[in-house]
């Protein structure tokens, strides 16, 4: 008689078994602890350089004035690329050896905390994918605040950043 219950209880077992792994809660439960969490990050505008978070924040225009000095390394046997951008109210002067001055004075003047580096969130995920090997650091100062800022594309959060000042960086730093 034992036997015949045997089989059903199998059965209910491995189906609330499958409930449970699947992430999606039943009824009268809160939820899965494997459950990943989700995150909007990635989606976020960044506003920061280095390892940081994307501000939630919207970018807040500045005066677009800006004396930086760009160093680039897009790959490890590449030629260091060196140049300076200097802007005026969002407009480039004659002394910008930058690729591309007029967007990334552009770029400077709509989210001038584009290059200010946030504390790194410690309960942040970041995908883990690899963009490259391109380094940049950017120094010098926008509407009068000192800039020191790295950037690098070993990680999600990374390459956002990177993509967020690729303007003023001067490269997509892409493959």
């Amino acid at each position: 008689m034992r036997m015949r219950f045997v089989g059903p209880l199998l059965a209910v077992l491995a189906v609330t078994g499958l409930a449970a792994c699947s992430g999606t809660p039943t009824q009268g439960s809160t939820g899965s602890a494997t459950q990943a969490p989700s995150s909007s990050a990635a989606s976020s505008s960044p506003t920061a350089p280095g390892s940081a978070s994307p501000s939630s924040q919207p970018a807040t225009p500045g005066q677009g004035n800006a004396e930086l000095s760009i160093t680039l390394l897009e790959a490890p046997d590449a030629p260091l690329k060196a140049f300076t951008l200097v802007c005026a109210a969002g407009t480039p002067a004659a002394e910008s050896e930058h690729p591309s001055a007029a967007e990334a004075c552009t770029a400077i003047k709509d989210n001038p905390a584009i290059l200010n580096p946030a504390p790194t969130k410690t309960d942040q995920a970041c995908t883990m994918q690899y963009g490259g090997p391109a380094t940049a650091k950017v120094t010098g100062s926008v509407d009068g605040k000192e800039v020191t800022a790295a950037f690098s594309r070993t990680d999600g959060c990374q390459i956002a950043l990177w993509d967020a000042a690729k303007s003023i960086l001067g490269s997509d730093g892409g493959l």
